[in-house]
């Protein structure tokens, strides 16, 4: 029987776009599948040498996305839409795939129907239209002019019309190309494949009945390959260690101020920059690295400091460790949401971060029984999901109405 061909397509805003379908393609066998993984080349350095063939494809830079972000303007317009879709086409046209897995890389909902190959969509299931939510004012420029009491309550009056203009490009290359345009609402826009695959669990969730083509995939964890530091098994077990990450897309800037807000604390910390630059000066009980094996990471921390984003805090989760969310984006404090609801951690906003308030929560958080309890009981809820069976199941579906049509 011929291999399949699967392509998984990264859009390379933030590592996490990359290392969930690196994640998935790492489950699928060589000996049954052909496999192709696309995206930005600086995240090349990430693939395996063997086993997944590269192919280059642009992204906007994640400066770019980020700042639209912090801004509450829409990341693309539809130009930028535009040119992914020929971009798309370029490649899906060159490989044939059986099935394209796509990590936000909003344009394959057109490219793929356009050769009509059979499409999977990740997102996260708090973007679900399908999953209830009661949405936090992001560290945007609302945050910062009004108290939060106030700025909370306007901006949920105001964010189905933001979820409408971030929709607007994407309705629009959706007509360019004679595709039906979606409801004005954002979650419809990313929810839209032949079949949805969220990288969560079902039960940190408020979820109505999911249409017969959405289904929770279970945790999707990915560390980078990178070798361990040189400190990294010498590490001292006298003292508590904490395992402070802000990703490639947290605030940078509030390094600094996390680290000497915990320097005089009884801990040893863990730092993992993801790339971005390192303070001037150190603390005695800071171990730094650009990088970290995360999930070893967690798996050896009493307490995972990061920016509520759901890569890193499904490591700590993964491995009964409880999660300080330093949120930024709405889609950290969606994350973080879920992560309260379940009473596995806490959520800090980065637009008001307090050293005094960050030392209180940590050390209240390494002591507290029912924070640890609930991160525990998140390791067997994690472990219910076979990722590898469901995914497999997916592409069989996918397969299955190609087929029939």
């Amino acid at each position: 029987m011929a291999r399949k061909r699967i392509l998984f397509v990264a859009e390379a805003v933030t590592l996490a776009h990359v290392g969930r379908p690196l994640a998935l393609a790492r489950i699928l066998s060589p000996l049954h599948y052909e496999l192709h993984f696309a995206c930005a080349p600086a995240y090349r350095r990430f693939l395996p040498a063997r086993g997944l063939d590269y192919w280059p494809l642009h992204s906007i830079s994640s400066e770019q996305f980020l700042r639209a972000l912090a801004a509450g303007k829409p990341v693309y317009d539809v130009a930028t839409l535009q040119a992914y879709v020929e971009e798309d086409r370029g490649l899906l046209e060159r490989l044939r795939p059986d099935a394209v897995i796509g990590d936000f890389r909003l344009s394959l909902a057109v490219s793929a129907r356009l050769l009509a190959l059979p499409y999977i969509g990740l997102i996260n299931a708090y973007w679900s239209p399908y999953v209830a939510q009661s949405y936090t004012v992001p560290a945007l420029g609302l945050s910062r002019l009004l108290p939060i009491a106030l700025a909370n309550p306007l901006f949920r009056a105001v964010r189905p019309l933001a979820f409408a203009l971030h929709s607007m490009p994407l309705n629009q290359l959706r007509r360019r190309f004679r595709q039906p345009t979606l409801p004005c609402d954002l979650r419809s826009l990313y929810a839209d494949a032949d079949q949805v695959l969220y990288p969560d669990v079902a039960e940190m969730y408020a979820v109505s009945s999911l249409p017969h083509n959405h289904e929770f995939l279970g945790p999707v964890t990915w560390s980078p390959p990178v070798p361990e530091p040189a400190w990294w098994h010498g590490l001292p077990d006298d003292l508590p260690l904490v395992y402070v990450t802000l990703g490639s897309s947290g605030q940078g800037e509030l390094l600094p101020l996390i680290l000497h807000a915990l320097a005089r604390l009884p801990l040893r910390l863990m730092v993992a920059t993801a790339g971005q630059s390192l303070p001037a000066t150190l603390p005695e009980n800071a171990y730094v690295a650009q990088y970290l094996p995360g999930e070893l990471a967690a798996q050896r921390a009493r307490l995972v400091i990061c920016n509520g984003g759901s890569p890193t805090a499904q490591q700590a989760l993964g491995a009964g460790v409880p999660v300080l969310g330093i949120a930024g984006n709405l889609d950290q404090y969606l994350n973080m949401q879920a992560v309260l609801a379940v009473g596995a951690g806490r959520c800090l906003r980065s637009d008001r971060l307090q050293a005094r308030a960050l030392r209180e929560n940590v050390m209240q958080m390494l002591v507290h029984p029912g924070i640890r309890a609930a991160a525990l009981h998140m390791v067997q809820v994690f472990q219910h999901y076979d990722v590898a069976q469901r995914l497999l199941a997916a592409l069989g579906r996918v397969g299955a109405r190609a087929t029939a049509s």
